[in-house]
């Protein structure tokens, strides 16, 4: 083996985390079948066209990950949130996916999740140091349920 050497870094070069990923992409597909990601994303706007939340994600092997949701306070507690989840699941589900994910902080949205059907499975302690970080998980309705109304 060659002499290899380590580089760390917070500003990488794009064509190396690119590299990254395909040979990740490419150990993968020795073991499954491709992944199908997709993003997914939702934005929530106010009628002069500012953007006041918003749902990022992505689809892949079955699964739609939520990362973030978020809402900007004087928009919360008006259903949005729980509009955007439910248009991001019909979304999953016209893709083919089964189930869902998401992570969330205990003083952000555990019982929200819960409400639409999440059940913890796992959790981190102390991260962020005094709190707790869940992991939840949804099966997904069939194609066939009726779908979510979009957001307007």
């Amino acid at each position: 083996m060659p002499d290899l050497t380590l580089s760390l870094t917070n500003t990488p070069e794009d064509s190396d985390v690119q590299q990254v990923q395909a040979g990740l992409a490419a150990y993968n597909g020795q073991h499954a079948e491709p992944d199908g990601y997709e993003p997914l994303c939702i934005f929530l706007r106010d009628p002069a066209g500012k953007l006041v939340g918003g749902l990022l994600g992505n689809t892949y092997w079955g699964w739609l990950n939520i990362s973030i949701l978020w809402l900007r306070d004087d928009v919360r507690q008006g259903g949005y949130g729980k509009r955007m989840v439910q248009l991001a699941e019909a979304e999953a589900v016209r893709r083919g996916c089964q189930a869902a994910h998401v992570d969330t902080l205990d003083f952000q949205a555990p019982d929200f999740y819960r409400k639409l059907g999440y059940t913890v499975w796992g959790q981190l302690d102390d991260l962020p140091p005094g709190h707790t970080r869940y992991f939840l998980k949804k099966t997904l309705p069939g194609p066939d349920a009726s779908p979510a109304h979009g957001v307007d």
